[in-house]
């Protein structure tokens, strides 16, 4: 069966601990899977979406019927592609994955279409760039489960007409707004993921540890879960980094002493910003005199894409109320100005924000 995409790390925490330590290496491909949940039991967080999905599954298997097209949308690292990979194993079904920027022509995707078997799922991660094409030609496959496959070309063109089995898509994407009307309604159930809150982080990092086979105080998971941005992907990556630095410099056992040591020689400071973060708002402030600015200008000063800055910097920053877009351009707020222990500029163009 096709395999395009390799999984990644956005994983929810949960799941049953691996009864010896023999049973994974940590130099085996499949490492970075045994910190996913395979039940939505097992999955934390989000508890409105996964009841939800919980009913529509039940309901789905007392029916015997494949499962409705199903959308996730939210911000990058929350989860999507842990419900994804969670859904079929609940279903007891296969999955075949890929993406949309993989899949540049329709021929691109019949292979995924026609090994589909009955109530299998076709997983696409970033389904909101897939080419107009492409779109097209999986619109009669969702809506009618069949395809129209041209050949030859000219006069002796024809069109044949290929039947499907009644399998499930399950689109993933961070930019839902990006999706034409026609493809989002062929969803028939549309889910959006939300950040997460400290504790529930903290009881991903927790069950995380556990499994990696490292003892963590409650402090420490603490610590790594306020730092992770809401984000069980970044909570993970935190969680390793701090495993590694423990190993490295002590006995391995994960103190709140030494995750701060190894938060701070990986520049995250206690409110989840990194360098480059705390980069664009010295540079807003010190250039720009706290702003307004364009991003083209700020990207330009900071020899960065302005795409890089929009998609992977600024969101949080928003978030966490230390800057604004205003028709003028950016501007940094008081928040930001207390954050990095630096004193607004005396004209007070600085518009007034609350800590996160």
């Amino acid at each position: 069966m096709a395999r395009d995409a390799i999984i990644q790390n956005d994983d929810f925490g949960g799941g049953e601990v691996p009864p010896s330590p023999g049973m994974f290496n940590p130099d085996d491909a499949q490492y970075d899977e045994t910190l996913r949940p395979t039940r939505l039991k097992d999955v934390v967080g989000q508890r409105r979406v996964v009841e939800r999905l919980q009913i529509v599954l039940d309901a789905t298997k007392k029916r015997a019927e494949p499962l409705g097209h199903l959308l996730l949308d939210g911000p990058p690292g929350i989860g999507k592609t842990t419900l994804a990979t969670v859904i079929p194993k609940e279903l007891g079904t296969e999955i075949q994955i890929t993406s949309g920027p993989a899949l540049t022509a329709p021929r691109d995707l019949l292979p995924y279409l026609t090994n589909a078997g009955r109530g299998s799922v076709l997983f696409i991660d970033e389904i909101h760039r897939l080419p107009a094409a492409v779109e097209e030609f999986i619109y009669p496959a969702m809506e009618d489960f069949r395809v129209d496959i041209a050949l030859g070309e000219g006069l002796n063109a024809r069109t044949i007409s290929m039947d499907l089995q009644r399998f499930t898509v399950i689109g993933a994407t961070t930019r839902s707004g990006m999706l034409t009307g026609p493809l989002r309604d062929r969803f028939v159930t549309r889910e959006h993921l939300e950040f997460y809150d400290d504790d529930e982080l903290e009881t991903i990092v927790t069950r995380n540890a556990n499994k990696l086979r490292n003892e963590i105080t409650p402090e420490a998971a603490k610590e790594i879960a306020r730092r992770s941005r809401g984000t069980p992907r970044k909570a993970n990556n935190l969680l390793r980094w701090a495993r590694d630095y423990a190993d490295s410099k002590s006995d391995g056992r994960i103190t709140t002493e030494l995750t701060n040591d190894a938060l701070t020689m990986l520049e995250v400071d206690h409110l989840g910003l990194e360098r480059q973060d705390r980069r664009y708002l010295e540079t807003l402030m010190g250039v720009f005199t706290g702003g307004p600015a364009g991003i083209n200008a700020i990207a330009h000063t900071m020899h960065v894409a302005p795409d890089t800055l929009e998609d992977e910097v600024e969101p949080f920053l928003l978030r966490c109320g230390l800057i604004q877009r205003t028709p003028r351009g950016r501007m940094v707020t008081a928040a930001a100005y207390d954050h990095l222990k630096r004193t607004p500029p005396a004209s007070g163009n600085t518009p007034p924000g609350e800590s996160f």
